[in-house]
């Protein structure tokens, strides 16, 4: 998919908003400090991260090997979290040779689409993360916050929401770009209750204390705001606004068709995402960290909780040092260090931090 062309990203903390009557002037702020403080962060574990489906002329073996270089390129850009992964010299050496590393692949026939074949290539994933280590490249894992979507669109002079019930088409095409930047997202019920917090002409005009307090209802702390008009031209024009807690990034599009700019907006949040999360492995020898859990009651806690420390792609093993009634303490065989950990361990809402300086990675367990 083609770059964005004249795009403009700014970064602020939230705008306190002045004016109108206090009471109601107040409410969104605190409820913007609630969700940045409060709740929080909800991840997914992104299903299909290695993996990626692309349009191919034929089943042929030159149309599979072009193909398995697109895909395997997809699935770099997911797993670094930056499209700039893929100008890396030890990058571009690897797509050559693509093909070689498919572990799975399966056509598909869509009579509706344009091209109508397309080929989904599987990766192994312990491939990608030797690559990206050996490229010096960060490894985002598959834990992920999940982001709530409101968005809207003017074409032909009439307005609309962004959904699947009044835009399909584009709802299709939104949700399809933060599935290939490994993003976990959700659009808004559109019921009674969001009608009520919300409207279109809050969307217009930026009103992100209006956009948050229809938002509070989803707990969610990641919320990205689009609006885009299409021009006589057929371009489409507009904005970005993404809130995490009290951050705010802003990205201006001039886009050729929705998908592009529908790239553009996800590019912003997957890439602000990734400087958060991703972690360089540092490719030698796998480092011992150690991790203290308490309120582990029986097999089935401590089950859960090294099954998904081991389903994270830093850590290689994690195992029992010692058990001592409720307390737990693992050592974690990990490519990073116990600093960067944390950021992804916390991901996780049943692993409540009990060290509020991050020196130890001392964990509360909720039920």
């Amino acid at each position: 998919m083609p770059a964005c062309p004249h795009r403009k990203v700014t970064a602020t903390m939230w705008p306190f908003s002045v004016g109108g009557p206090l009471v109601a002037r107040l409410f969104p702020i605190l409820l913007a400090l609630v969700l940045s403080l409060a709740l929080p962060v909800r991840a997914d574990v992104v299903p299909g991260l290695y993996a990626a489906s692309v349009a191919v002329s034929d089943q042929g073996e030159a149309a599979l090997a072009a193909g398995a270089r697109e895909a395997l390129s997809e699935v770099i850009v997911k797993v670094s979290g930056s499209p700039a992964a893929l100008d890396d010299p030890t990058v571009r050496e690897a797509l050559a040779g693509a093909r070689k590393q498919v572990q799975k692949f399966s056509f598909r026939r869509d009579d509706n689409a344009d091209t109508g074949l397309s080929a989904r290539f599987e990766f192994d994933s312990g491939y990608v993360s030797r690559l990206l280590a050996a490229a010096g490249l960060p490894l985002w894992t598959a834990n992920r916050p999940r982001v709530l979507v409101w968005a809207a669109v003017e074409s032909a002079g009439e307005r609309r929401f962004v959904n699947p019930a009044d835009t399909p088409e584009l709802a299709a095409e939104l949700l399809d770009a933060f599935q290939r930047r490994g993003v976990p997202a959700q659009f808004p019920l559109f019921d009674l209750g969001d009608a009520t917090a919300l409207g279109l002409e809050d969307i217009w005009a930026q009103d992100m204390d209006a956009v948050l307090a229809a938002s509070a209802r989803y707990a969610l702390a990641d919320v990205l705001v689009g609006r885009a008009v299409e021009v006589s031209n057929g371009k489409w024009l507009g904005d970005w606004n993404y809130l995490s807690g009290l951050e705010r990034r802003d990205r201006s599009l001039d886009a050729p068709t929705p998908p592009d700019f529908f790239a553009g907006g996800v590019g912003l949040v997957a890439e602000d995402m990734a400087a958060r999360y991703a972690v360089a492995p540092t490719g030698e020898n796998d480092g011992q960290v150690r991790l203290v859990v308490l309120g582990v009651q029986d097999f089935a806690d401590y089950a859960a909780i090294r099954n998904w420390l081991q389903g994270l792609e830093l850590i290689s093993d994690a195992s029992v040092a010692s058990i001592d009634g409720e307390r737990t303490e693992f050592t974690l065989t990990a490519l990073a260090d116990a600093d960067r950990l944390a950021q992804i361990i916390e991901l996780n809402r049943r692993l409540q931090p009990l060290d509020p300086t991050g020196q130890r990675l001392e964990y509360q367990w909720l039920k």
